[in-house]
C-alpha cells in the first residue's frame, strides 16, 4: 500500500486546496479562488487530482480536458513531500485520464521564473515550445 492515495477532489476540499496552493504552488491565477475551483469541479469532477495522506494534501494537478486538448495546471507538491515520486504519480494519473478520454498530447503552463517547475516538467519528458506565446485577456 502506498504512503499516500490519489483521488479526485470534491467540493469539500476547496478550502484545503486553496490553502495548499498558497503554500506549495508558484504564483496565482485569476481563477484561484473558491468560485473558480467550484466551477472546475462542477464542470469536470475528475479534473483536479489530489495526492493525500491522512487527510493532508501532499500534491495536486489539474488535468483539464476540453474535448480537444489536454491541459495541465497546478502541478504542485508540498515542499516537505518532494522527491518521493508524488509529482510523477500525479502526472501518471493525469496521463491515464487523458488517454482514456482520447487525448493525444498534453501541455503544461509553467511560469518563466519557476525554475524548479521547469526542471520537473523536463524530468517528466515535457519540452518547451519556443514558437508559442500565451495571450490572455481578463473577462469581467
Amino acid at each position: 500500500m502506498s504512503e499516500y492515495e490519489l483521488r479526485a477532489a470534491v467540493p469539500a476540499d476547496i478550502d484545503a486546496v486553496l490553502a495548499f496552493w498558497a503554500e506549495a504552488a508558484e504564483g496565482t491565477s485569476i481563477s484561484d479562488d473558491r468560485a473558480g475551483v467550484a466551477r472546475l469541479l462542477e464542470r469536470d469532477p475528475q479534473a483536479l487530482i489530489l495526492a493525500e495522506q491522512g487527510g493532508a494534501i501532499l500534491g495536486t494537478v489539474i488535468a483539464g480536458w476540453d474535448g480537444w486538448r489536454c491541459h495541465l495546471y497546478r502541478l504542485a507538491v508540498h515542499p516537505s513531500a518532494r522527491r518521493r515520486g508524488i509529482g510523477a504519480a500525479l502526472l501518471d494519473a493525469a496521463h491515464e485520464r487523458f488517454e482514456a478520454l482520447g487525448g493525444r498530447r498534453a501541455d503544461a503552463m509553467v511560469l518563466e521564473r519557476n525554475e524548479l517547475g521547469q526542471s520537473a516538467w523536463l524530468a517528466a519528458g515535457y519540452g518547451r515550445e519556443e514558437r508559442w506565446r500565451r495571450w490572455t485577456r481578463p473577462l469581467t
